[in-house]
């Protein structure tokens, strides 16, 4: 039996984001399945409701979505929304399949109260990182348009301008710009920032990412430290320990002082964000020079980062956005539905579900499945907390 899609609204407060847009809706009709969407679902991403039921896209309430729906799309399932999105466990049921943003990692207890509701969830940030499942990396999408977004918002902040001019009142010298993190994020506010004209430096505790540092504008820092595994399987960064970190910290110092503009993007999956700039090392920074920390949702590469908030120590600005994506929910939207809509395509390929539990892209996603948890990370957190409990 074809299967149908439900998008509902998001309720994370400040999400603008819409799981599905409409363009992306012909094509899994087209396959065979069909769409329902909750009234407003993309207003606030620019997706009006006629522009879905021009493409035969039925709209309704929220319960009539949650009612209907095989399978649900979202940005923000319950883990990763967890006051708002606890209203819809009621209307979710036995076989339902999820699939969005969940936080697996940071909120395993929710991830048992969806398993407890016979609910199958797919979390979109465990996508693995092979070739074959580049189509459906939402995570590096989503780290595309944070780190051009924090660029911008550098730009628009610092009290000097990012290209060098050359004016008959003299020549003004180019803002420096020194990004921490080399992943997605991290190379594209690089080439962000080399197209508006700064000079621009980077550090990774990868070094196998210069290649790709240097490819985009950037020169790329070298640190005595020894980096040997500070990479894990799948291409993320790993947590270092804490002596490595104090090390790191020492060397960035003298780096620091010289930069306009420091942008971190540093995070480790499941885990807090690693302390890269202490309270003394960034008040070695020059005044009116500016840290951008994109890290700040998962505690901030800054210890003096405060989560959706820009202020002001000792003469240098401290800024720390939240949900970057959100800003710029249009072309977020349409990145986020072809990852999702090609995932989709892999679970039904003819518009019915085939859950082959061997695929790796499914094995690594799957978190909750026939009233269970079955993700190994969340059940060894769940077993530690019940230990902890006990």
């Amino acid at each position: 039996m074809s299967l149908t899609i439900g998008v509902p609204r998001e309720t994370f407060p400040g999400e603008r984001r819409v799981a599905l847009v409409p363009r992306a809706c012909e094509a899994i009709k087209r396959s065979g399945m069909s769409v329902i969407v909750e009234e407003g679902a993309g207003s606030n991403a620019g997706f009006p409701d006629r522009q879905f039921q021009e493409r035969g896209v039925a709209i309704a309430s929220r319960a009539e979505v949650f009612a209907a729906a095989d399978v649900i799309l979202q940005m923000r399932t319950l883990g990763a929304n967890p006051d708002a999105g606890r209203a819809d466990l009621s209307v979710m049921r036995a076989r339902q399949i999820v699939i969005g943003f969940s936080e697996p990692l940071t909120s395993p207890d929710s991830m048992a109260e969806l398993a407890a509701r016979g609910v199958s969830l797919f979390a979109m940030e465990l996508m693995p990182r092979i070739t074959r499942a580049q189509s459906m990396d939402a995570l590096s999408s989503m780290a595309t348009i944070s780190g051009y977004r924090a660029v911008l918002l550098a730009a628009v902040t610092l009290p000097k301008m990012f290209p060098m001019m050359m004016t008959a009142a003299g020549t003004i010298a180019p803002a420096k710009v020194f990004v921490l993190g080399a992943g997605v994020a991290g190379l594209q506010a690089i080439a962000t920032a080399k197209r508006l004209g700064a000079v621009i430096c980077a550090y990774d505790v990868r070094p196998a990412v210069k290649e790709q540092v240097e490819s985009v504008g950037a020169k790329f820092v070298t640190l005595d430290l020894q980096t040997s595994g500070s990479e894990d399987k799948g291409g993320y960064a790993k947590a270092m320990d804490e002596e490595f970190y104090r090390k790191q910290r020492a060397l960035l110092t003298d780096v620091l002082r010289e930069q306009d503009v420091v942008i971190t993007t540093a995070a480790v999956p499941g885990k807090r964000a690693p302390v890269l700039i202490t309270a003394e090392m960034a008040s070695a920074m020059a005044p009116g020079s500016l840290i951008v920390d994109i890290a700040a949702e998962r505690g901030g590469n800054c210890e003096l980062t405060r989560p959706d908030e820009t202020y002001l120590h000792n003469g240098i600005t401290i800024m720390g956005p939240v949900n970057l994506p959100s800003s710029l929910p249009r072309d977020a939207s349409q990145l986020y539905s072809g990852n999702i809509s090609a995932f989709l395509k892999l679970l039904a390929p003819k518009g019915e579900l085939v859950l082959n539990r061997e695929d790796q892209i499914i094995q690594e996603t799957l978190v909750t499945h026939d009233g269970e948890v079955v993700n190994k990370g969340v059940l060894g957190l769940l077993g530690n907390a019940a230990a902890v409990r006990s």
